[in-house]
């Protein structure tokens, strides 16, 4: 044959005669190939190599030198070669059909057998003649040549392969009985002879021919046994697939074969017989499906339906068990039994939902066989359930649907049509008035879910479905109720923006929870709303605004509160009746940042805050309180001119309010601490005459006006003033002699003796009578008083000059100096420290005074030299007394610095 490898042509030199050397003794065909090394490239194809080596062993055969077992050895081999070149021409088709080349190779053959009947390889020799004979187209030769080789060597290894081939030719001329035994001779050499399951395949169906049905069964099952054997726990299907296409060829008819055998039988109930005898078998659920597939065929569909729900019988759980019941739903289907069908839907859903034995064992990802029957029929019970509710309206039928819905969405919450099967589910209990199941199911629908088609439905359906249950309910459970509903809403709005009812629904939802007291959750809906891209309508825009505004406000964001407010008053008319109580907010907004202000200590912030108020709302009724706070503010700031204009603003604009009483004490101040000092006195006698005021802010206020008044040298009205308080106020003493004392210095001030020296004599006796509440201030007071009064009595007492007749001046002189003495000695009464030593300086002085004036008094003029000499001697004598009395009081005036009084006097 072409293209043969190098290793044949060398070993065929190593057979080759004229190879050896001379002088060696013959050599057997053993010694040559026990001693004979040849490197050869098998790799390498020779040219011609088959047709080369025919040639060879021909003309070895033509040259032999007689030796028996080479001529044999070369005959045979010879033979080989031509039989295999003459299989090779017909496959490729190269003689037109011809047999002349298995002819010739006959001949060899046969030669080979008569010419050494004792040839060693003869069994192999008779193997290849049968071979020779078949393609030739002798099958009765072929198979009298297999039969005397299995009989004259029924040793050979070849011995299983005869018998295979008795068999088939005897098969094929329908000696099933003969072929029967061949195959079983074949088999009786046990499993692992080279043509076992060949035999083992044409056995069964040998059988099977000879209608021997059940008995075929053996070996058909023994066959799939071998082919389907995967291991513990394998699929079959598995061993199936990795087969190569003829293997699977082999398995496919013999479980037709089965099928048919079984449906000769009692059908599905022998199945189950066969396999109580004989033991379970893995591929067990492929006979059911085949003969259920075979009735199938032979439209006996009910036969079918009982032959795939056999095996589910017998074993529910198997892994393949559920397929088979569904194709028992198939079967049906295509009988027409339209109610038997329905029925078997159920009995599939009962038996393998989700929560069923089945799937303690497997999972859905690993049968997705399985979990497609199960949606489907799932999916198919409820829209049968649905429809017959949307006719009959019946509760049972309502129910039924639900239960199927649910059913599925509980196995299969992730499947790409649960969402829709959620909505269905949801559209079902609306209908059926379980609204409160309804809503929950329509936001399941809405959310749960990747987006879908109706996913915006659904989510406003759920707010309708709210809506209607809430109508339902009363008290805690309507209000729980509610705030799911608005969580709801928000949801819907967050979820679909774009929702033409969006904008509405979280409007809607921003009202409602402003309601609540929910604020910062009504005021993010709310701003949702108002920020959305394309705006929404006015109306809604008005109400977000006015939530966002009253919630600011009620969280004291008072500047958002201001602007949300302003923005609401953007979309009210000015005829609208809302616009006043809106216009209040937006003022108390602005007024409520100045308080904040304030109390963070920013009194310049707060002023314009306050200021602002007038000028957003000037009609509000807080605009008044707002500028007095202004005014107030900048009092603390000490911006005096501009506080003392907002209150003259604030007096001329709202004369009755009633803060208006407050306005003069703080314009006094804001007067007084800009230098107008007598505006401020004005104000304060405003206050002093204002009779919803204390006495005590009155009394204050007047004395402050008083003293305004003599600090800014207007000594007139001050006197005014201090009088009015002496005539208003005599009580508490210790103020009203104060009043006194400055009533006496403004006199002094202004030259008006009469008028010092009245309220001097005032305050002596303010003193005295003040019983219990007169003071150590009251007390000096009037002790200064009281020495002041002394001094007119001391100055008329020196004013008397001793003059002749001396004894009419000495008298008149001594009556003033006791009135003088008199006067002093009541100041020095008081007990005053520094009026007693006054008084008793001045007491010490007019007893000095007189005897000095003794001694300069006027001498009578008649009087000589000697007469004045006594006189003068005389005048000392009455001087003297006076100058000792003089220098004991001065002792007794000096001895206090011993006290620790020590002054000019």
């Amino acid at each position: 044959m072409t293209g043969a490898p190098l290793l044949t042509f060398a070993f065929m030199a190593a057979i080759w005669p004229f190879n050896r050397d001379r002088d060696e003794g013959p050599d057997t065909i053993e010694d040559l190939e026990s001693r004979v090394v040849v490197s050869v490239d098998t790799a390498a194809p020779i040219e011609g190599g088959g047709d080369k080596a025919i040639e060879s062993y021909r003309r070895f055969l033509e040259l032999s030198p007689g030796d028996p077992a080479l001529e044999a050895e070369a005959t045979r081999r010879l033979a080989d070669l031509q039989l295999e070149s003459a299989e090779k021409r017909q496959l490729d088709g190269a003689d037109g059909g011809s047999d002349a080349g298995f002819r010739e190779t006959v001949q060899l053959y046969e030669q080979l057998l008569d010419a050494y009947p004792g040839y060693a390889r003869n069994d192999r020799v008779l193997y290849q003649l049968a071979r020779a004979y078949e393609a030739a187209g002798e099958p009765e030769r072929a198979l009298a040549t297999l039969d005397r080789l299995v009989g004259e060597y029924p040793d050979t290894p070849r011995y299983d392969e005869a018998e295979f081939r008795r068999g088939e030719i005897l098969f094929a001329e329908q000696r099933f009985a003969d072929a029967e035994r061949a195959y079983a001779s074949v088999l009786g050499h046990g499993t692992e002879a080279p043509f076992f399951e060949q035999s083992l395949y044409k056995h069964a169906w040998a059988l099977f021919k000879q209608a021997r049905h059940e008995a075929s069964l053996a070996s058909f099952f023994l066959l799939l046994d071998r082919k389907l054997d995967a291991g513990a726990g394998a699929d079959p299907a598995d061993a199936y697939a990795a087969m190569g296409r003829a293997d699977q060829e082999l398995v496919d008819d013999a479980f037709r074969a089965v099928s048919i055998a079984f449906s000769y039988l009692d059908g599905p109930d022998a199945v189950a017989a066969w396999f109580d005898s004989s033991g379970r078998r893995p591929y067990e659920y492929v006979v059911y499906t085949q003969l259920g597939n075979l009735y199938l065929d032979q439209e006996r569909y009910q036969d079918a339906a009982d032959a795939y729900g056999a095996f589910a019988d017998a074993d529910p759980y198997h892994r393949k068990a559920p397929l088979l019941e569904a194709e028992v739903v198939t079967a049906l289907g295509q009988g027409g039994f339209a109610d038997l069908v329905l029925d078997a839907k159920r009995e599939f859903v009962e038996r393998y939902g989700a929560g069923s034995p089945y799937w303690e064992r497997y999972s859905f990802d690993a049968e997705p066989e399985v979990v497609a029957r199960l949606k489907s029929h799932l999916t198919d019970l409820a829209a049968h359930h649905h429809a017959a509710a949307q006719q009959t309206q019946a509760a049972e039928d309502y129910a039924a649907a639900a239960h199927w819905y649910r059913t599925y969405l509980a196995a299969f919450p992730d499947g790409a049509d649960a969402a829709g099967t959620n909505f269905l589910l949801a559209e079902l209990l609306f209908d059926s008035g379980s609204h409160r199941d309804a809503a929950l199911e329509y936001e399941r629908t809405a959310y749960a879910y990747p987006y879908h088609e109706r996913s915006a439905e659904a989510g406003y359906a759920a707010l309708l479905a709210y809506a209607t249950h809430e109508a339902a309910l009363t008290g805690a459970d309507r209000a729980a109720w509610r705030r799911a509903g608005i969580e709801s809403a928000l949801r819907f709005a967050a979820a679909y923006p774009e929702h033409e009812q969006a904008a509405a629904v979280e409007t809607d939802a921003a009202e409602k929870l402003f309601a609540a007291n929910e604020l910062l959750p009504a005021r993010d809906a709310a701003m949702r709303v108002v920020s959305r891209p394309e705006p929404p309508a006015p109306e809604l825009q008005r109400t977000a605004w006015t939530v966002v505004a009253h919630v600011d406000f009620e969280l004291g964001r008072f500047a958002d509160a201001e602007a949300a407010y302003a923005r609401v008053l953007g979309y009210v008319p000015a005829a609208d009746a809302a616009r006043g109580d809106l216009v209040e907010r937006l003022a108390s907004s602005i007024y409520k940042q100045g308080e904040q202000a304030q109390a963070a200590g920013d009194d310049a912030a707060a002023v314009e805050h306050f200021l602002r108020v007038g000028r957003a709302a000037p009609r509000s009724g807080i605009t008044a309180t707002a500028e007095y706070d202004a005014a107030a503010a900048l009092i603390r700031l000490e911006s005096w001119s501009r506080a003392a204009a907002v209150l003259e603003g604030f007096r001329q604009r709202y004369p009755d309010h009633e803060l208006s009483g407050d306005v003069a004490a703080n314009l006094a101040v804001a007067y007084l601490e800009s230098g107008d000092a007598l505006r401020a006195a004005a104000e304060f006698e405003r206050i002093a005459d204002d009779g919803a005021a204390t006495e005590a802010v009155r009394r204050e206020a007047l004395w402050r006006a008083a003293e305004l008044y003599a600090d800014g040298g207007q000594r007139a009205a001050a006197a005014g003033a201090f009088e009015r308080y002496v005539e208003r106020f005599p009580s508490p003493a210790p103020e009203a002699v104060e009043a006194r004392q400055r009533l006496a210095d403004l006199a002094g001030e202004a030259d008006d003796y009469g008028a010092r020296m009245r309220w001097l004599e005032a305050i002596v006796a303010a003193d005295a009578a003040a019983g219990a509440e007169r003071t150590d201030r009251t007390r000096y007071l009037a002790a200064k008083a009281q020495l002041a009064l002394a001094d007119p009595a001391r100055n008329a007492f020196r004013a008397v000059a001793l003059v002749m007749p001396l004894a009419e001046s000495l008298e008149l002189k001594r009556r003033r100096m006791e009135q003088a003495l008199d006067a002093y000695g009541k100041a020095a009464a008081y007990g005053v420290a520094d009026v007693t030593t006054a008084a008793t300086y001045e007491i010490a002085e007019l007893y000095h005074e007189l005897g000095r004036a003794l001694l300069e008094s006027e001498r009578p003029p008649e009087l000589d030299a000697l007469e004045r000499e006594q006189y003068d001697i005389l005048l000392e004598e009455q001087a003297f007394p006076f100058e000792e009395q003089a220098i004991e009081v001065h002792e007794r005036n000096a001895a206090r610095t011993a006290d620790g009084v020590y002054d000019e006097w």
